[in-house]
């Protein structure tokens, strides 16, 4: 068995982590966790938004397989957390921190799911419960830390997470298997921290990357509307000062280290601790801010650290990883079998320098960001794969994307229509249409096949594959043949003509 942190921020772009890139921003907590076990340079985001992130880490299923394409739709019915799956085979879990499973608003439901400890659970409408009105409101205010002569730590969510996490180490911390989830919500705004975490980033200007003088000359139509007025900004004089964002960025970087001090101190040195973001922010990049319906890496790149038993303190892995590789990495450190809905890989044989990389391709998404408001371009279908080098991004509604980040590491130069490129693109389309249907993607069908540029696309039918996908899910008895009504027999096959007796005239 094992015992497991599981750590994650908020709108942490990779290069807001100092082991990562050093930028001048201050995040001693995590560079020593990096130092302490691998490093991965390539890891990715399954949707580069709140709720998609989270059940793509949380489910093992990507957003699109469990009705978390957007935020503010509730799991569905079948869908079963990593939570749940380990209880059930006798792993203490518990869950501190943001959740955004539930298909509340941005705060939840303030109830413990199926899984998880209620004795720890503590989402961020538990926090707000806990105030007054005045405090509420004071709460999501950046303006409060300059009205005020400072903000006390103990206010925050951050640190109220980081206690009850504490207090699940001293209390079980020597117990031989348990997983331990906290979930920050910050750097995420409005931002609310002390002021000696903000202050020093009053003056600083976070280093650009020359993507940012990118004015989408051939990028898609949408990402142009999305830009707005930026497009007609002199990109040479764009500065990204943002010292609130900053100042949480090493506030929540200091609240990670009491929870890594508690590991060693409650736990011991054999504990399997794991790190990552759930998406990043543009930052001006590309004329672009915060996230949406773009495959770039300023929003789907994300830090991700592991230290444990048998990984070598200060490795790298610079192959492709994604947030759909936790749930079957948690069940491998558990000794358990792959549950069959999981769509990744265990991460362990790479972990543990028994193999170069487990993923050819890694794939990430967008569909919609809110249900309950309008902005980010509503409905905006995108499909992506990025196999190490080369980044194919599908944008169903406009114009798509290649890029060739050996060469532009900045996705400035959109290769779509390269004739040089055209095998690339194929090959990674292929894998896209290909995990669209392993992993019974609803909204696939014949208009993501025949993209304009696909010179071999086949001629649409009504029918697309004539295949059914049904679910092959460990919780439920096997599902019945639509044609027999038996338990079925292969979950994936070609359907069945009707009886002629039974078509329409």
């Amino acid at each position: 068995m094992a015992k497991v942190v599981f750590l994650m921020t908020d709108t942490q772009r990779y290069d807001m982590v100092n082991a990562n890139v050093s930028t001048g921003l201050h995040t001693p907590s995590l560079d020593r966790l990096a130092a302490r076990g691998m490093r991965f340079t390539r890891a990715y985001t399954t949707q580069p938004v709140c709720q998609p992130a989270r059940c793509g880490l949380f489910t093992g299923l990507y957003p699109h397989s469990c009705n978390s394409w957007t935020n503010s739709a509730a799991l569905s019915a079948d869908v079963h957390t990593i939570g749940r799956r380990l209880q059930d085979h006798g792993v203490r879990t518990a869950y501190v921190g943001k959740w955004h499973l539930d298909g509340g608003d941005y705060f939840g439901l303030g109830r413990c799911p199926d899984g998880w400890d209620p004795d720890y659970w503590y989402d961020m409408r538990n926090y707000l419960e806990e105030l007054t009105p005045e405090e509420r409101r004071a709460s999501r205010r950046s303006a409060t830390m300059e009205e005020t002569s400072d903000v006390p730590a103990e206010f925050t969510y951050a640190y109220r997470c980081t206690d009850r996490a504490i207090r699940f180490l001293q209390q079980h911390g020597q117990e031989d298997h348990f997983l331990l989830c906290v979930s920050y919500d910050e750097p995420h705004g409005p931002h609310l921290c002390p002021r000696q975490y903000w202050e020093p980033y009053r003056a600083f200007d976070f280093p650009l990357p020359s993507n940012v003088t990118d004015t989408l000359e051939d990028k898609p139509d949408y990402q142009k509307v999305w830009a707005g007025d930026r497009l007609l900004q002199d990109r040479s004089a764009v500065r990204v000062r943002l010292p609130y964002y900053f100042g949480c960025n090493s506030f929540v970087d200091a609240q990670i280290g009491r929870v890594l001090d508690a590991v060693e101190t409650y736990a011991g040195p054999d504990v399997t601790v794991i790190y990552t973001s759930d998406h990043g922010d543009m930052l001006q990049s590309h004329c672009l801010m915060s996230k949406g319906p773009a495959a770039y890496d300023e929003i789907t790149r994300i830090p991700f650290f592991v230290k444990g038993p048998g990984i070598a303190p200060g490795s790298v892995s610079r192959a492709p990883v994604s947030h759909i590789d936790l749930c079957p990495t948690l069940y491998d450190l558990f000794g358990l079998e792959p549950a069959p809905v999981f769509a990744g890989h265990s991460l362990l044989p790479q972990l543990r320098g028994e193999t170069e990389r487990v993923n050819e391709f890694v794939f990430f998404e967008f569909g919609r960001y809110e249900v309950d408001h309008d902005g980010f371009g509503g409905f905006q279908p995108l499909r992506a794969a990025f196999d190490g080098r080369y980044k194919l991004s599908l944008n169903l509604l406009s114009q798509d994307e290649f890029y060739d980040l050996a060469q532009d590491p900045g996705e400035t130069v959109n290769r779509i229509h390269d004739p040089a490129c055209y095998e690339q693109i194929c090959r990674l389309h292929d894998a896209i249409l290909e995990n669209m249907n392993r992993t019974r993607d609803p909204f696939r069908g014949y208009y993501w096949h025949c993209r304009p540029w696909r010179k071999d696309a086949p001629r649409p039918t009504w029918d697309y594959t004539g295949y059914t996908r049904q679910s092959e899910n460990d919780y439920e008895a096997r599902q019945l043949d639509y044609a027999t009504g038996l338990p079925m027999e292969h979950a994936c096959r070609k359907k069945e003509a009707p009886p002629s007796s039974q078509r329409m005239p």
